[in-house]
């Protein structure tokens, strides 16, 4: 499937934009992907996270909802994430 040119997108912009992020379970995780979010979305407060430990509990998932006003927004935001050394999958 060829990448969508950057001006074309399916979604419409401005809206709330769920992202899911996974690493390893650590005390400073959540805080630090605030931090890393909120660089992105001004906007964005703990109450837009979600938190699930894996079964075992050596993982942590998180949704978090953000503010998605551009496809570079959320590029920049994406990039970031998975590049991060706590972040093990961006989805």
């Amino acid at each position: 499937m060829a990448a969508l040119p950057p001006k074309e997108s399916l979604i419409e912009y401005p809206s709330d934009f769920p992202i899911k992020v996974m690493g390893p379970t650590h005390d400073a995780f959540t805080v630090t992907i605030i931090e890393v979010i909120t660089k992105h979305d001004p906007t964005f407060h703990e109450g837009k996270v979600e938190t699930r430990p894996s079964s075992g509990g050596k993982y942590t998932g998180l949704t978090v909802t953000v503010r998605a006003t551009s496809r570079e927004q959320l590029d920049a935001l994406y990039s970031e994430l998975s590049g991060h050394p706590m972040v093990k999958i961006v989805l």
